[in-house]
């Protein structure tokens, strides 16, 4: 039996699990995809938000602030990158510059840092690239970039190495509850745990309601972006918002942690949780709409479009807590932005809940909050990598060149705890096919590899989920 089960490997659970791995606890991290990350966390606007914009008397206000304070010393840990760009909501009306004094306001109450009211004159110095119609704009230096789907896979590889378990392809079909104990049923057996942690993202309404009555409902809302190449990265150099509306924080034009630019998302309510189509309607809106806060974005720069599902509840905040019906079920839903900014803090409050609930928790003496630093060849210096490729003629091999990924860092990806089992794994991991080419180049080579450190076929190996199998059969019969 394990002390916990936490459902779903994302951004908030993959927290979760790390911190709790620091005591003396038997935890294990189900999974319904074949990877860490693979749904919302993989999907978004990849901004650690200063925290202005939530209402104080919500969760989301409490968190956000706090969650933005923890990101320099975790990512720091884990050797992820993380860049504290700051942000700007840009005013077009006075309207807007009313906006701006509210959100202010709000943020000097949540603990919002270092924020303050800019002129267009400002503005423009600090943005030249930026509308020259803008009124001002709202600056908030706290504000930050990065790589959500790199935070969680470190995250549960740090879990791993401290004892966690990992399962994938791992759905939770039902679950009950029964004395001290529940159990979760999968297609292929059974587990037991004292205690769940609800983080299904999504699907965290459905988990809740297989042992309780049902305490929220997810209202599935789509964002579609485009991904500009690297060569227009630095058109803006921080994150550039308009002004928020009930739908969300608006279109904005940031650029990415690794250098490309970003813009979008629109918000738009879907029926179906897993539909990540693009549209041309809501494409086209998302670049009218930013040509407002900037009008030379170029678009002929665009590399890739993609869409993300956010988890809104009805509720209209953070499901964060344990049940009031059934002990020891924590759930955390609705977890929608600012979710990601807030997770670190989100984590450490469910750290202190369990150990409300479980009356202590013993820390463990060795417990290390530091994995093993993740070698990036293209940015180590001219020696390191002559030395690097010395030792491993590996790192000598350039698979994506648009990205500039080894062979070396590709298999290094492959064999880490939580390492990538797929093209996209590996994409997620090393950047591999995130380049101009979008893969073009670099994918067969990515199959080659994977089927030869895995010792599967090549035909065995997926680009993502179940069924997406890259290659059927040999057009000639070749002996190897």
């Amino acid at each position: 039996m394990y002390d916990v089960v936490v459902i779903g490997a994302g951004i908030a659970g993959t927290f979760i699990a790390r911190e709790l791995s620091r005591y003396d606890l038997k935890i294990a991290i189900v999974e319904k995809t074949n990877d860490v990350a693979n749904s919302t966390t993989m999907a978004n606007s990849a901004i650690i938000h200063a925290g202005y914009d939530a209402p104080a008397n919500k969760k989301k206000g409490y968190f956000n602030a706090k969650g933005n304070a923890l990101y320099d010393q975790v990512c720091e840990e884990l050797d992820v990158p993380f860049k504290r760009i700051g942000s700007l909501v840009v005013a077009f009306s006075e309207e807007d510059k009313i906006t701006l004094q509210k959100l202010y306001d709000n943020g000097v109450e949540v603990g919002v840092p270092d924020m303050e009211i800019l002129n267009q004159e400002q503005v423009l110095a600090m943005e030249p690239n930026l509308n020259q119609e803008i009124l001002g704009a709202l600056h908030a230096p706290s504000g930050g970039v990065i790589s959500p789907w790199e935070m969680a896979i470190a995250l549960a590889e740090n879990a791993m190495e401290n004892g966690a378990e990992l399962f994938l392809n791992k759905e939770v079909k039902d679950m009950k509850k029964d004395d001290d104990k529940f159990t979760l049923y999968f297609e292929d057996g059974t587990m037991e745990a004292k205690y769940v942690i609800n983080c299904a993202g999504l699907y965290s309404d459905k988990i809740n309601n297989m042992v309780a009555a049902p305490l929220f409902e997810i209202k599935p809302r789509r964002g579609q972006y485009y991904i500009l190449d690297k060569s227009e990265g630095n058109l803006v150099s921080k994150v550039i918002f308009q002004c928020p509306s009930e739908k969300g924080k608006g279109i904005l034009v940031s650029p990415t942690v690794h250098g490309n630019l970003l813009v979008g998302p629109d918000s738009e309510p879907i029926n179906n949780r897993d539909d990540i189509s693009t549209s041309r309607d809501a494409l086209d809106m998302i670049r009218e709409t930013a040509l407002l806060t900037c009008k030379n974005i170029p678009y002929g720069k665009v590399i890739r479009s993609f869409s993300g599902v956010r988890s809104t509840a009805d509720y209209g905040d953070f499901i964060i807590g344990e049940s009031p019906e059934v002990k020891g079920l924590i759930n955390i839903g609705g977890f929608e932005s600012p979710g990601l900014s807030s997770a670190p803090a989100v984590a450490n409050y469910v750290v202190d809940l369990m150990k409300q609930i479980t009356g202590g928790l013993t820390e463990k003496a060795d417990f290390n909050p530091r994995r093993r630093p993740f070698i990036r060849f293209e940015e180590l210096p001219e020696d390191e990598k002559a030395e690097l490729v010395r030792k491993d003629p590996k790192y000598g091999r350039v698979i994506c060149r648009c990205e500039v990924i080894t062979e070396g860092e590709i298999v290094d990806a492959i064999h880490r705890k939580a390492g990538a089992t797929t093209v996209k794994g590996v994409k997620k991991r090393t950047r591999a096919g995130m380049g101009r080419c979008q893969g073009g180049f670099c994918s067969p080579r990515v199959v080659e590899i994977l089927a030869r450190e895995l010792k599967c076929d090549v035909k065995d190996i997926k680009l993502d989920g179940p069924s997406s199998y890259i290659l059927s059969d040999r057009t000639k019969n070749v002996e190897e």
